[in-house]
């Protein structure tokens, strides 16, 4: 069956004798040329990595500007951009609060962690969280939190790949599918062996650069189209859906009381969960100072909320313009939305620049996490726990190296097995299992000087178990026809998203873990940790370590 209604404009007419959108051939070249800039730039970059810090951090040489371009580069994902696109058109306000929940997190990161995190002079979040509590068990646990929450967010990456190269090249098998997911994972593979943070970063700020461009030509191209009238906009999407209940609360979570539930759940998920994305808290490492940490932030949520903004009138656009239906029907489903929408506004040439922005979006977001969970194990796992300090860089590199072909495997697999889904939902599992494992635990080690490593131990295993466990269990998994184990049902949780159970649970734990604990903390650690994060005093004889 085509993918596009007969009742078409001329030129979607004419691509509706096939299941791909647009020329595959115009397609595929636009994806190589963008491929083959952005891998020069990496392996420019990779030419200073001569240093742990080179390769996890930069070597701490990005201004704030430049970092704060590249964290919008890391956040603004596959979900963003495709995930949240759909969502708005298919289910109007509801999808919309994707983008409110992904924004407002933000000020939750610049307020009680970004700078704070920097100041220590670290390389990832376990050098901070074993710091003043004992390094072996936090060190064990927070490489753990970290491995699961990037595996659970290229999830949502590799997924979105699919539907995107599936959609441009009309391959509509799951088979096909797989094999474009296979492609994409090798060539992340590919840039993270490569670049390091240092071209990873440089590639985030040009995806970034690119994506809020394209976005923004989109958006006025649409509200042009209705007389830069938003209200227009929106009526002419509710008279294609044949729908008003896309302009009004409720259309996905205002069903049943479950339902209801299910939108708490996920906007603690979406609000907590920035704080605590591994990927996302390594970018303040990759500065030199506290003042930069504070501006990079800054910048990244103009940046993010400009975008936001975007994708309520390209959300709606799609509705008017293309209509759910044609939508939910194009391989890929409803994260066809962006594509389809710059083919009606632009013909081939605007859907291959936009394709392969986000394609290079993909890239770039999977390879940072990448780079985030190989950091993880091999300064985490391997130099401090398994060489228990007696290592070398260069022995720490090439085991981090390995780690990111093991990575990419698992992300391959992973992403196959999630096909279907909406990223932008695939992305606020991981949100949700981020702030259920990190979260609680960063802040106490931050503010809570009684805070001990039973805590921390309890707090992570524990909020980071309960959350797949209810993952598992939940309508993702099994028991509706969208879930990814089709025909099964062993769903025995009611809710999508497990953040409304997880979240205190693991604040709890923390806290229980910390009262009951028999042993106390060293006190000196605990003042030099209040007093570096607070200052930055010291911080930069850390770097060097």
């Amino acid at each position: 069956m085509s993918i596009l209604a007969t009742s078409a404009a001329v030129p979607l007419a004419a691509a509706a004798e096939s299941t791909s959108v647009g020329n595959p051939f115009v397609n595929i070249g636009i994806f190589a040329v963008f491929v083959g800039v952005t891998l020069v730039v990496v392996l420019r970059a990779s030419k200073n990595n001569k240093t742990a810090a080179d390769y996890y951090a930069g070597g701490r040489s990005f201004t704030g500007t430049q970092n704060g371009t590249a964290i919008a580069g890391d956040y603004l994902s596959a979900a963003s951009f495709l995930g949240i696109c759909g969502a708005i058109a298919i289910n109007g306000y509801d999808g919309f609060l994707y983008s409110i929940g992904f924004l407002v997190a933000w000020l939750v990161a610049l307020l009680l962690v970004a700078e704070m995190l920097r100041n220590t002079g670290k390389f990832t979040m376990a050098d901070v969280l074993s710091f003043r509590l004992k390094q072996r068990p936090i060190r064990i646990a927070a490489a753990i939190t970290t491995l699961a929450v990037c595996l659970f967010y290229l999830l949502a990456q590799m997924a979105g790949a699919g539907a995107l190269v599936s959609l441009l090249l009309g391959i509509d098998g799951r088979l096909g599918q797989s094999l474009v997911i296979t492609v994409v994972g090798a060539l992340m593979i590919v840039y993270v062996l490569v670049g390091g943070m240092k071209g990873t970063t440089w590639v985030q700020i040009i995806k970034a650069c690119l994506l809020i461009a394209g976005a923004f030509i989109m958006t006025i191209w649409v509200l042009a189209m209705y007389g830069f009238n938003l209200s227009t906009l929106m009526g002419a999407a509710v008279e294609t859906a044949g729908n008003p209940a896309l302009l009004d609360p409720g259309l996905k979570y205002g069903a049943s009381e479950t339902s209801k539930l299910d939108f708490i759940s996920l906007a603690l998920a979406l609000v907590l969960g920035t704080a605590a994305l591994p990927h996302v808290l390594m970018r303040f490492y990759t500065v030199p100072t506290a003042k930069e940490a504070r501006k990079s932030v800054v910048w990244a949520i103009w940046l993010i909320g400009a975008f936001y903004l975007f994708t309520l009138v390209l959300g709606y656009g799609a509705g008017a313009l293309i209509g759910p239906e044609r939508i939910t029907n194009a391989p890929g489903g409803v994260n066809s939305a962006a594509p389809l929408l710059a083919f009606e506004l632009g013909g081939p040439i605007l859907l291959g620049v936009i394709s392969a922005v986000a394609f290079a979006t993909i890239l770039a977001v999977v390879a940072g996490l990448t780079i985030t969970a190989a950091a993880s194990f091999a300064h985490d796992i391997y130099a401090n726990v398994i060489a228990k300090g007696k290592t070398t860089p260069e022995k720490e590199m090439k085991v981090a190296r390995r780690t990111v072909v093991v990575i990419g495997i698992l992300a391959i697999v992973g992403g196959i097995g999630a096909q279907g889904q909406n990223v932008a939902f695939l992305v606020a599992l991981a949100f949700a299992v981020a702030a259920s494992a990190n979260l609680p635990t960063i802040i106490y080690s931050l503010y809570w000087k009684r805070f001990s490593t039973q805590g921390a131990v309890w707090s992570m295993y524990g909020g980071l178990a309960t959350a797949i466990l209810l993952i598992v269990f939940s309508p993702v998994v099994s028991g509706t026809k969208t879930s990814m184990i089709v025909g099964a049902d062993f769903a025995i949780f009611p809710l999508s998203n497990p953040g409304i159970i997880s979240i205190p649970l693991a604040f709890f734990l923390g806290w229980l873990g910390t009262v009951l604990s028999k042993t106390k903390e060293d006190p000196a650690k605990q003042a030099e940790m209040e007093v570096r994060s607070l200052t930055g005093v010291g911080a930069e004889k850390a770097v060097d370590h």
